[in-house]
C-alpha cells in the first residue's frame, strides 16, 4: 500500500479500469483522495503515483484480504464488472465492516440480489445504492418524475440513445447478460422475455427513432422508485441490430455454457476499442419516459445528457459527497439513486437538460 499524508475515507474498487479510472480523475479534480483498489497491483500503483493518493492490491476471491481493504472506509464505490460475478464479495465486505456500498451496475438481477440485503443494510447503518452511474441516475430520475407528475400511472416506458461506443468492460457485460435474454416487468414481477421483445419509435428533435426492449436495471429499479407495476426499458437501434439481436435468442441456451460465454468475452474484448475523450465530447444521450395512467392519461418527459461515461463519473461522486456528509442521510437499507439524491438529481449534473418536462 503507497502512503498517503492523510488516511483515504472511502475507496474506489476497479479504479485501474476505463471507467473506474475516470471517475478517480474526477475524484482528484474535485480535491478527493480516496484509496484506489483493484486486483492489478501495477496498474493501481501507477494511478495512485499520479494522482497522489493511497492504494492497496486486493483480489475480490480473497474475502479477508478484501475486508482489510474496506475497514476504516466510510464507503465503497465499486467500479469492477461483470457485476453478476463481482458485486456479492464487495457488498459481503461493506456489510461486514459497516460501509456504504456504491455501484455503477446495470445488471437486473445485482439490483435484485442487492435489494434483498436491504434489512441487513439498514440494521449495520448503511446505504446500498447500486446503479450510480448512467445506470440508472438519469432513466431512473425520469421515472421519478413523471411518477410526481402522474400518480396513479400504472405504465412506465423508458428509452435512452446512447452514441459513443462501449468500453470492454461494458461490452464484456452485455456479451453475459445474452443468456439471460430480455427482461420487463407486468404486474408487479419481472419476467423474462425474448431479446428485443418488442419494438417502437420515439422523437427526437422531429426525428424517429426506432428502438428495441433490453433488460435495462430500470426494470428493476424503475420499480423500487414509483411502485409501477408495468415497466419497458427501450434503446434506440438500426433495423439491423434489430434483427441481430433477435437471432441471438436462438444462442442464448449455447451462452448458458461458461466455455462458450468465455470465448465470446475474449474475441468481444479484443474487439471493442473504449471511447477516446474527444469521442465523448462528441457523443451524448438522450432519453424518454412516458407514463399512463389506467384512463390513457399520459405524462412524459425527454432529458439530454453528457457521454454516459462521462455522466456516471459526476453522478456517482455526487452520491459519494452525500453519503460522506452523515447530516444528508435520512434512511438506510437498499435506495434507488432518485430515492437518496431526489427525483431532479440528475438536473443537477453538469450537461443535463430536461429538454420536455412532465
Amino acid at each position: 500500500m503507497s502512503d498517503s499524508s492523510k488516511a483515504p475515507t472511502w475507496m474506489i474498487y476497479g479504479a485501474n479500469g476505463y471507467t473506474g479510472a475516470l471517475i478517480a480523475q474526477e475524484a482528484a479534480r474535485r480535491g478527493h483522495k480516496p484509496k484506489l483498489a483493484g486486483r492489478n497491483a501495477a496498474a493501481i500503483a501507477t494511478l495512485g503515483a499520479r494522482l497522489q493518493t493511497a492504494t492497496t492490491a486486493c483480489d475480490l476471491d480473497h474475502p479477508a484480504a478484501l475486508r482489510a481493504a474496506v475497514a476504516g472506509c466510510k464507503l465503497v464505490l465499486h467500479c469492477a464488472g461483470p457485476f453478476s460475478e463481482t458485486s456479492r464479495p464487495m457488498l459481503e465486505a461493506c456489510l461486514a465492516e459497516g460501509a456504504h456500498y456504491l455501484d455503477i451496475t446495470g445488471e437486473i438481477d445485482v439490483f435484485s440480489a442487492c435489494h434483498a440485503r436491504s434489512a441487513e443494510a439498514a440494521q449495520r447503518g448503511i446505504c446500498v445504492v447500486p446503479g450510480v452511474g448512467f445506470d440508472v441516475v438519469p432513466t431512473d430520475c425520469v421515472a421519478a418524475l413523471l411518477k410526481a407528475a402522474l400518480p396513479d400511472a400504472v405504465s412506465l416506458v423508458l428509452a435512452f440513445e446512447a452514441a459513443g461506443g462501449p468500453s470492454v468492460g461494458t461490452a464484456k457485460t452485455s456479451v453475459a447478460g445474452i443468456a439471460k435474454g430480455g427482461r420487463v416487468r407486468k404486474g408487479g414481477t419481472v419476467i423474462q422475455v425474448p431479446l428485443a421483445f418488442k419494438t417502437r419509435t420515439f422523437m427526437r428533435q422531429g426525428k424517429a427513432r426506432l428502438a428495441m426492449t433490453i433488460p435495462w436495471g430500470d426494470v428493476f429499479t424503475a420499480h423500487i422508485t414509483t411502485g409501477v407495476p408495468d415497466i419497458e426499458v427501450y434503446m434506440a437501434a438500426s433495423a439491423s441490430t434489430i434483427a441481430s439481436a433477435r437471432k441471438l435468442n436462438w444462442l442464448r441456451p449455447l451462452m448458458g455454457l461458461s466455455m462458450v460465454g468465455r470465448f465470446l468475452e475474449r474475441r468481444t474484448a479484443a474487439s471493442v476499442k473504449a471511447p477516446s475523450p474527444e469521442k465523448r465530447a462528441r457523443s451524448g444521450c438522450y432519453i424518454w419516459g412516458e407514463a399512463t395512467a389506467a384512463d390513457g392519461r399520459k405524462a412524459t418527459a425527454e432529458m439530454e445528457t453528457p457521454n454516459g461515461y462521462d455522466l456516471t463519473a459526476t453522478a456517482s461522486l455526487g452520491v459519494v459527497e452525500r453519503l460522506l456528509n452523515p447530516a444528508l442521510v435520512s434512511r438506510q437499507g437498499y435506495l434507488t439513486p432518485s430515492q437518496l439524491m431526489g427525483a431532479s438529481y440528475a438536473l443537477t449534473l453538469p450537461g443535463v437538460v430536461l429538454t420536455t418536462a412532465p
